[in-house]
């Protein structure tokens, strides 16, 4: 298991949870890293002057706390994802903030910058890169990233289309480092059999929504709980780059689902903190399509105790039925 050292020792559930755009923020973030899994949120995600700050200083203070007053139960460590994709104006002065406060763990999305990784090596952070298939895992560990996010068919936001079996296989036909998997993963036992697979860890985000410190509105949290992953539609439409939403989102903004327009790719645009649109990033709801298995909204730390709880019960369920050959 490429575990990366940072991570060793510090989780309850092998598991790092997904940067969820404006709904992933301090109070989210804390609670996961506190019930031991990894958390994060996108930087674009803190959009006044001097708030990414704040919420540096805030996540590192209260996670500080926590491990002097539990020295034997850790805190997971915090992630920050970076947008690396051109128009985001923000990089530089984002980057440099995270040098500063020595940020954990850096998830970079839409994008491979050698810049970028060597300055988070400079204070021994790890860089994980987003992709959905080879060619680009390929790209982002020659440009310096240590471990890779493997985006396959039926992951929330920004998913590719590979089966997850699939795209596993050919990373690791090469790569021997850290690799986790994205999509559908809303349960202990899909977090197994991502190992079984060949990934070292889990990538969670949609279950994430419904939980009570997600920044999220009160509709969308109860619609992960309502809703399955037939009511999920992949379209590049809001953002220009393909992705899962909600249908009802969809319907309740007056469109079609099932007749969406094509978006220029080219056009996609993350300057000054984001899509300009409103609907892109807050009346369209994105979603994995993992979210059948949620079935409630709970604080985050009891979704990841029944994350824990699952996948235990799964590993004694296989440990069981196995038949040494």
């Amino acid at each position: 298991m490429a575990l990366p050292d940072i991570l060793k020792g510090r989780l309850s559930v092998p598991a790092v949870a997904a940067p969820l755009f404006i709904i992933s923020g301090p109070e989210l973030v804390i609670a996961q890293c506190k019930a031991g899994v990894v958390g994060s949120f996108p930087s674009l995600n803190a959009r006044g002057e001097g708030e990414f700050e704040k919420w540096l200083q805030q996540i590192t203070e209260a996670l500080d706390a926590h491990n002097e007053a539990n020295p034997n139960s850790p805190a997971a460590p915090f992630a920050v994802n970076l947008i690396v994709h051109r128009s985001n104006n923000r990089l530089d002065e984002d980057l440099a903030l995270c040098v500063q406060y020595k940020v954990p763990v850096i998830i970079t999305s839409l994008g491979a910058r050698p810049e970028v990784n060597e300055a988070i090596h400079s204070y021994g952070g790890i860089v994980l890169h987003d992709i959905i298939d080879n060619t680009f895992a390929k790209k982002a560990v020659e440009k310096g990233a240590d471990g890779l996010i493997a985006v396959a068919a039926g992951a929330g936001g920004h998913a590719g289309t590979q089966s997850p079996l699939a795209l596993i296989q050919e990373i690791r036909e090469w790569f021997e480092g850290p690799l986790l998997l994205s999509g559908s993963i809303a349960s202990g036992d899909s977090i197994l059999a991502a190992q079984a697979m060949g990934a070292d860890l889990g990538y969670i985000g949609s279950a994430f929504i419904s939980c009570e410190e997600a920044r999220a509105a009160d509709g969308y949290k109860q619609a992960i709980v309502d809703y399955n992953a037939k009511d999920i539609v992949y379209t590049n439409l809001f953002t220009g780059v393909h992705g899962n939403y909600l249908k009802p989102s969809i319907i309740s903004a007056g469109m079609d689902p099932d007749n969406l327009p094509e978006s220029d790719p080219s056009k996609m645009n993350f300057g000054s903190g984001g899509n300009t649109d409103s609907k892109a990033w807050k009346d369209i709801w994105g979603c994995g399509q993992g979210i059948g298995a949620i079935k409630a909204r709970l604080p985050a730390a009891e979704l990841i105790q029944g994350f824990a709880k699952q996948y235990d019960a799964a590993y004694q369920r296989l440990s069981a039925q196995y038949q040494p050959r």
